[in-house]
């Protein structure tokens, strides 16, 4: 889709000449902006939401006035309003005087399981993903919702954080107490040097890239799962009505769309949405021992530790992976998948590559996966110059801003800001031990992580070890 005739862009931004033509791109952006393919989405949605009715011990949530009042005070007055202009400063300069109110709201919509629709309801803001824009697709759709709501979810994932058992999914990296991308990485990575440590092996990893993901849940069909997860009735009646009924729009400059309601997907803007994604996926683990698959949120990496060049069964992980996601609603963007093949052997072999949906996946050399540069060979040579371009880049500007005589604390708030680093310097020696020895304590303390059987505590209790064959090798 190109950029209609008389839309200029400077420095990323976009300029409207005329009304007519901000109705011509708001039009366009009813499609790109995920309304009308949400409602494509909609159209595989042949199940209609119906709420169950709660058993009578069944437990309503119910928020405390301190509580409501503590995630006021918790907002961050730079974050942009939602649709219904209420700035991030008013509640969290009046939590006193809103808390008792809001406290009497919220319990009201979570025992009738009815969300308010003003609190559902999202404007779309295209934003330049590029410098320069040449067509539509190079705009991100950012979603604004209320910014009351957006707390009254974190209350409520509080909540549902509590409720999960705590083996849910070992390789889901996020949203999970003591894990993040480092833990994603790491795992990934050890998965592979191990394997890479036999004879005749090679590793795959294939790095799912999905269509619109968050806009294709089915909500019937998640709450579904979240019962079995062990939810109560009438909480997930509330999500329920949270992802049904949501009015969307598109705002461009001062010209906005018209209103769609859209029963399919969830909002990308909300707290929620990314938790119950995941919550989507919680089923969705390899099927053969010799595979692995990492989630992160929508990130998804299927790593196959391969023997002998027999790749049949990871072959097969992958069209059942493709079959879970037809079924779960979810689509595969193939152009966008992409496969790594981490081969170390003398006499390698070209390797075939695979088709989904008919249409082949794109092997490289190296990719970003989850923020770090990863290469064929494994090493960081790629991901640490990344990092030192970036740092030069930002200290450059600082260094012209000194040049032009500019006072210290202009400089110190620039430096700050560019988030180079905001405290005094530690040598990267210190920085490393440090992290590594609280990185890994917090792993012997969770039996449920996945790197746990790695690390041990020594004799005297304080020191942690690494496990190597039958012995533990002291790293603090």
């Amino acid at each position: 889709m190109n950029v209609p005739n008389g839309l200029n862009n400077y420095n990323g931004s976009v300029k409207l000449k005329e009304n007519k033509l901000g109705r011509q791109i708001i039009s366009n952006f009813e499609h790109f902006c995920n309304l009308s393919n949400s409602a494509d989405f909609a159209s595989t949605n042949n199940v209609a939401p119906e709420k169950s009715i709660p058993l009578q011990n069944d437990q309503v949530l119910c928020l405390t006035a301190a509580d409501v009042r503590r995630t006021l005070r918790g907002v961050n007055p730079r974050k942009a309003a939602g649709p219904d202009n209420i700035p991030g400063r008013v509640p969290r300069e009046c939590a006193d005087q809103l808390a008792d109110v809001l406290t009497d709201i919220f319990n009201i919509s979570l025992s009738c399981a009815v969300v308010p629709t003003c609190f559902k309801t999202t404007t779309i803001v295209p934003v330049p993903k590029k410098p320069t824009v040449s067509c539509l697709n190079d705009y991100c759709p950012i979603a604004l919702t209320s910014i009351i709501m957006k707390r009254f979810e974190r209350l409520v994932m509080r909540h549902i954080k509590t409720q999960l058992p705590p083996s849910l999914g070992p390789l889901q990296f996020a949203y999970r107490s003591n894990r993040s991308t480092d833990d994603a990485i790491s795992t990934t990575l050890h998965l592979a040097l191990i394997h890479l440590d036999k004879k005749g092996t090679y590793v795959t990893m294939l790095f799912i890239h999905f269509s619109s993901a968050f806009n294709t849940i089915v909500p019937q069909h998640l709450i579904g799962k979240l019962s079995l997860l062990g939810l109560n009735t009438s909480l997930c009646n509330w999500i329920l009505d949270f992802l049904t009924g949501r009015p969307q729009s598109v705002r461009m400059g001062s010209s906005t769309s018209n209103t769609t309601t859209l029963s399919t997907g969830a909002p990308q803007g909300s707290v929620l949405s990314p938790l119950l994604f995941t919550l989507l996926t919680h089923d969705c683990a390899a099927m053969h021992s010799s595979n692995h698959i990492i989630k992160f949120a929508d990130d998804m990496t299927v790593v196959g530790l391969i023997n002998k060049d027999n790749e049949s069964a990871y072959r097969e992980e992958v069209r059942d992976l493709v079959s879970w996601c037809k079924v779960n609603n979810l689509y595969l963007n193939v152009d966008k998948t992409k496969e790594m093949v981490v081969d170390f052997r003398r006499a390698r072999q070209d390797h075939s590559p695979l088709a989904i949906n008919g249409s082949s996946v794109e092997i490289v050399k190296n990719i970003k996966f989850l923020g770090v540069h990863i290469a064929e060979n494994l090493t960081w040579t790629l991901n640490t110059s990344s990092i030192t371009k970036r740092a030069q880049q930002r200290l450059y500007f600082l260094r012209k801003l000194r040049e032009a005589h500019l006072p210290s604390p202009i400089l110190t708030t620039f430096y700050r800001a560019v988030k180079i680093i905001g405290v005094s310097l530690l040598s990267i020696t210190n920085i490393y031990i440090t992290r590594c020895i609280q990185k890994a304590t917090n792993i012997v303390k969770d039996p449920t992580h996945p790197s746990h059987e790695l690390f041990t505590l020594l004799p005297s209790g304080r020191r942690v070890g690494t496990k190597i064959g039958h012995k533990a090798k002291e790293i603090q």
